[in-house]
């Protein structure tokens, strides 16, 4: 039985590619809808320095995690919330 394709991946190939590389199906998604959206050459050029997670607020690791859109992270302590934020 062919595998279904998932309707809200826009570049289902690079999706594909980014899980076999062993990315979570989170970041694979939210990458490979950046590249349909800007260009794949465009995706890799953000970044930039930004300082440790170590040294944000719990506030502010919580609305990074709501941004990049990780769930279940209100009540995790600030260490379990840096560490699923490098995970991501």
């Amino acid at each position: 039985m062919p595998q279904k394709k998932n309707p809200s991946l826009k570049d289902p190939d690079l999706y594909e590619e980014l899980r076999e590389d062993g990315a979570s199906k989170q970041k694979a998604a939210r990458i490979s809808n950046a590249a349909a959206q800007r260009g794949r050459s465009e995706v890799g050029r953000s970044g930039g320095e930004s300082g440790s997670y170590e040294d944000w607020t719990v506030a502010d690791l919580k609305k990074r995690a709501k941004e990049i859109g990780l769930t279940g992270y209100s009540h995790k302590r600030k260490g379990d919330l840096i560490s699923e934020l490098r995970n991501s």
